[in-house]
């Protein structure tokens, strides 16, 4: 029986994410091939579909890529000493990943195949939850230490600070102009207000 190096696997799969990434990015998930994915992993097709027998489940892999990543990002932050410096740590990243055109790009198509695909839809309300929840972790902490306005709810504002994360990669995508890592000082600034303790 032939036997499969676990390291060349894991190599060739991710080889074919990075790939259909860039090609998801150029023309969207519908316009985009597998023969283009392939061509661009340096593979044939037949190879190809021997780690992902369709183009769905590259889309859907590559969610689930996303989502393992960025609970790494967000394990580490909740292990920060300053919960509110994890926080706008958070938002550079946002800004950072805002800025870089590939990422955007997928990010919104991904965002508009939710509307069509069910399961593409629950992946990405899973990644999501994910998120507001560590945020909500993050504000917790915050409050507690008396850093936070005490009266917001986590949950309720983790979920409109997740939510100005999102206007970062809809105004990229509707404003040529507009420069997330420019901006991201003022979406600091903007957080800092909406959290502030208030004074009695």
């Amino acid at each position: 029986m032939r036997t499969v190096d676990p390291v060349k696997h894991a190599a060739r799969r991710g080889r074919i994410l990075e790939s259909a990434a860039a090609c998801f990015a150029e023309k969207g998930f519908h316009a985009t091939r597998t023969a283009d994915i392939s061509a661009r992993a340096g593979m044939s097709p037949g190879n190809l579909f021997h780690y992902f027998p369709t183009k769905h489940a590259i889309v859907l892999a590559l969610i689930e890529k996303e989502g393992a990543d960025t609970a790494a990002h967000l394990a580490e932050l909740a292990a920060a000493d300053d919960p509110l410096a994890a926080l706008f740590t958070l938002v550079d990243t946002a800004a950072e990943l805002a800025a870089d055109p590939a990422y955007a790009s997928l990010t919104l198509s991904t965002a508009s195949e939710a509307q069509r695909d069910e399961a593409v839809a629950a992946l990405l309300s899973r990644n999501d939850l994910e998120l507001r929840t560590a945020i909500a972790g993050l504000l917790r902490r915050a409050a507690d230490a008396g850093r936070v306005d005490p009266d917001l709810a986590p949950e309720a504002a983790a979920t409109w600070v997740a939510a100005q994360f999102d206007a970062l990669f809809a105004r990229v995508a509707t404003d040529p102009g507009f420069a997330p890592l420019d901006q991201a000082p003022l979406l600091r600034l903007l957080l800092t207000r909406f959290l502030a303790v208030r004074e009695a």
